[in-house]
């Protein structure tokens, strides 16, 4: 009857054993699921952010090709304005010399209309000074009538003539004079106009500076948008690379689970711990769980000593450490270190002594990690435990 009892005891505990291995490797295939999850969340999110980045880069860049046709026609309108100040400038400068060659003519009519005015006073003052018997006795002195009527005339035409040169001289000034008006009134419009053309000037070219700094500032957005948009493609090359690694961790996983479900666990009776295995554990317990409370460093442990038990994992401690990309000290070189000075505290060395004897606090538990979102197991300290 007492052997019936432990036949069914030993099976009791081999089922159970067995469920909790495959609800903890389970754990990790949901757990890799999660993360899939969560990848494929991340990759449409920057998918999203792509799309809008590139639609705001398309914006940019019609924006930035208003701006440059404008900028062609604000140059375009500045060399016509450029060019009509030459014209007026020259203009100017030919108005100017019309002004400085009438003044001439003018300052010569001048002197001609004083200089004749003057020659008329003198012939006329002499006239006066010639008493009368002296005149009449030059107009008597000719031989015959004939001579001195033609004397007389001759006077009458001297002084007809002088009075008529007067009279020409005087309107020859009057025209030069108003000429001079007139050019000096042409070239205030032609100031006046430049003054106009130097403003538009000014304000084309102020506006050819704003639309050039809008331009450059365009520029700098779009530079920045395609870079933003390069980090977008690098980053969501990089989240479907992870999502590739993921599935095929999740497929050796869900296979690792299956294996787990259908394997054999071995008694802690039946393990032969070798020369150096305390030693070993207590210092990757140090370096997995140096600063956890003394149960974190328990499960540690015992996540080990479970791997040892289980079928599907080396039957060494040596083995399940030193497993390829198991135990991050080891692919650090961290529990290297902690060997070569002994790192391992007293509680240390008490965990592993009690994960050595069988003693377990996470069950059956085989893998513990830092815990992320949606991650359910054992928690303990800063890991959790499946």
């Amino acid at each position: 009857m007492k052997v019936l009892r432990k036949m069914v005891a030993v099976c009791m505990v081999t089922i159970m054993v067995g469920l909790l291995s495959a609800d903890c490797i389970v754990a990790t295939a949901t757990s890799t699921m999660q993360q899939i999850q969560q990848q494929e969340q991340q990759k449409n999110e920057l998918e999203n952010q792509l799309s809008q980045t590139q639609e705001n880069l398309e914006d940019l860049k019609g924006e930035h090709s208003t701006l440059k046709g404008e900028l062609n026609n604000l140059n375009t309108q500045l060399t016509e304005v450029s060019e009509n100040l030459a014209s007026l400038e020259q203009q100017i400068a030919d108005k100017e010399q019309e002004i400085s060659d009438t003044q001439e003519s003018l300052a010569e009519a001048k002197a001609t209309e004083s200089w004749q005015y003057d020659s008329m006073v003198i012939r006329v003052q002499s006239m006066y000074e010639m008493n009368e018997s002296s005149y009449v006795n030059a107009i008597l002195s000719k031989g015959s009538f004939d001579e001195m009527l033609n004397a007389a005339d001759f006077f009458e035409q001297i002084a007809a003539y002088d009075k008529l040169k007067l009279e020409e001289f005087k309107e020859n000034r009057r025209l030069i004079e108003e000429q001079e008006a007139c050019l000096q009134n042409e070239k205030i419009e032609l100031d006046n106009l430049l003054v106009a053309a130097e403003a538009e000037k000014s304000k084309v070219s102020g506006l050819i500076s704003q639309t050039s700094n809008t331009m450059a500032q365009y520029a700098e957005q779009i530079s920045d948008a395609e870079q933003q948009a390069l980090a977008y493609e690098a980053e969501i090359k990089k989240a479907e690379e992870n999502l590739d690694t993921l599935r095929k961790k999740l497929a050796e996983e869900m296979a690792l689970s299956q294996t787990a479900a259908n394997s054999t666990w071995r008694d802690i009776s039946e393990v032969s711990f070798a020369e150096g295995d305390r030693y070993l554990l207590a210092n990757l317990i140090y370096c997995e769980a140096g600063g956890e409370p003394y149960a974190g460093q328990v499960a540690v442990g015992s996540v080990v000593i479970n791997r040892v038990l289980s079928s599907v994992f080396p039957d060494t401690v040596v083995g399940v450490i030193y497993q390829r990309r198991q135990f991050s000290p080891v692919a650090s070189g961290r529990l290297e270190l902690a060997l070569g000075a002994n790192k391992a505290t007293e509680s240390c060395y008490r965990a592993a002594d009690e994960a050595m004897s069988g003693v377990t606090n996470v069950g059956n538990c085989v893998f513990f990690r830092t815990p992320i979102e949606g991650l359910t197991g054992i928690n303990i300290g800063g890991h959790v435990f499946y």
